[in-house]
């Protein structure tokens, strides 16, 4: 790439520079702004529909909106939407950072088995322990993430640094998971089974404000550091012995970037269930717009992962009004015919070398 299509930007009072493609200040900023144009648009539908204008006028609280539309937005429709968003958010960088570290284009939380782990012990809490708290879901969500990115790491990258390996034992650990939810809402209560199979499903359906305030601390405590090792991440994309070759420390490297990945990934199940391949599409559209650089790239994979739930919720409240698909379906109906394309594309490309 060109020396002038980097831009650096320096913070001297933290003593930090970073060189960013200049692709990446206008991308992150018309994401920001679509994200935003979903949002007021999706609050705005339903059975009371509300222009725009007055959506912001409550959201901001002005004297001008009126009661109804202000309790319909503000306590209602509004926290629905932010978890959208902080969900799309950090399943985009989850799957960036994982994609990163296995240099596999195909890897994601939920076909790395972090997303069936995490959503086997949360349906365990629900069916098994039943009237467990949604803090409690979340702290079991992350524990079954972080359980199964152990066991991936102890099988795979234990061996050596192998892409291949990691994926087909992730596909592995995530069929057993898989598996043993089916085992556990065979024989669970019937109440039990409907609140975990409505959630599996993947659904931001009826979430408040409670839902948003136990995801947001996970997506403020651990995205800050996805972005501060975004250069860590370039390095060790590059290989093992690159990374090390490059004063990287390999280990707690990955380490860190594999906690923050499977942190977020598992805070997303808790406060929505198994919402899949967004954690797969965004990182690719991200690189269409801004390039393979993680600086810029986890930003705007993120941003594009929170406008990709936010418009499938709306899709799926609109599509076939008054009945609601739930948001994880919508993004499978995308995501699947997204998968076997790079599929195909994957195999071309090793046709071509090849021949």
């Amino acid at each position: 790439m060109k020396p002038s299509s980097w831009v650096v930007v320096r913070a001297p009072w933290l003593a930090v520079s970073l060189r960013i493609d200049r692709r990446v200040p206008p991308v992150l900023l018309l994401a920001t702004l679509a994200t935003l144009i979903a949002m007021i648009v999706n609050v705005g539908v339903g059975e009371y529909p509300i222009a725009p204008l007055d959506v912001i006028k409550s959201v901001l609280h002005l004297p001008s909106a009126g009661a109804e539309h202000s309790f319909i937005v503000n306590t209602l429709r509004l926290p629905r939407m932010l978890v959208a968003a902080l969900v799309g958010l950090a399943l985009g960088i989850s799957g960036a950072i994982m994609q990163g570290l296995t240099r596999n284009p195909l890897a994601d939380p939920d076909i790395l088995g972090i997303s069936p782990g995490a959503g086997l012990a949360a349906v365990t809490l629900i069916v098994v322990v039943q009237s467990v708290s949604s803090d409690l879901v979340s702290l079991g969500a992350f524990a079954g993430a972080l359980l199964a990115a152990l066991l991936i790491y102890l099988l795979a990258w234990r061996s050596g640094d192998s892409p291949l390996r990691l994926i087909l034992v992730g596909v592995g650990l995530g069929a057993i998971a898989g598996a043993l939810t089916t085992l556990m809402l065979t024989f669970g209560n019937l109440y039990d089974v409907q609140r975990a199979l409505s959630w599996l499903t993947g659904s931001i359906y009826g979430r408040s404000w409670k839902e948003f305030w136990a995801l947001l601390p996970w997506v403020l405590l651990f995205t800050p550091p996805a972005l501060l090792l975004a250069r860590d991440l370039n390095a060790l994309h590059l290989g093992e012995e690159i990374a090390q070759g490059l004063g990287v420390r390999v280990t707690l490297r990955r380490g860190m970037l594999m906690l923050i990945a499977v942190a977020l990934a598992g805070a997303t199940v808790a406060a929505a269930g198994t919402i899949g391949f967004v954690g797969l599409m965004a990182p690719h559209i991200g690189r269409r717009l801004v390039g393979a650089d993680h600086i810029g790239l986890l930003p705007t994979a993120g941003l594009v992962g929170a406008f990709t739930v936010v418009a499938a919720d709306l899709v799926g409240r609109t599509l076939f009004a008054p009945i609601e698909l739930p948001v994880g379906l919508v993004t499978a109906a995308i995501g699947a015919p997204f998968f076997l394309f790079l599929l195909w594309r994957q195999r071309s490309a090793s046709l071509l070398r090849g021949s």
